[in-house]
């Protein structure tokens, strides 16, 4: 599976960005889409993540309200949509797919495919 992240770029505190996936090379069937950041010096953390064929969402409690996750109909892509952003949300945000079971939903080793990862800045 190939990934790639798109739609970052620099907002204002309180303001509204938008992030895409597109995956390609394999059938998503099964599989979990999830969303990560790393932000300057710390570690990545779980962000989002959506079920690809149940369609079942799962945030982060930093995020539950803010983001919502959803997959583009028709297509191998899932959106990040991202409102009321703080300066807190500033990182390199990247896109990742496996297979993990529900209790590991929220740990990288599980995901075995990652995009290349994209910056959102929110300016206070």
């Amino acid at each position: 599976v190939r990934l790639e992240e798109s739609g970052g770029g620099l907002v204002q505190d309180g303001g509204s960005l938008s992030l895409s996936c597109a995956a390609t090379g394999r059938s998503l069937s099964g599989y979990k889409l999830a969303w990560f950041r790393q932000a300057p010096g710390k570690d990545r953390e779980f962000v989002a993540a959506i079920a690809w064929s149940e369609r079942r969402t799962y945030y982060a409690d930093s995020v539950k309200g803010r983001f919502t996750v959803a997959r583009v109909n028709g297509e191998n892509a899932m959106h990040l949509q991202m409102s009321s952003l703080k300066p807190e949300d500033t990182a390199v945000y990247y896109c990742a797919a496996g297979r993990p079971i529900l209790s590991s939903l929220r740990d990288e080793a599980f995901y075995h495919y990652w995009g290349q990862g994209t910056q959102v800045t929110v300016s206070s």
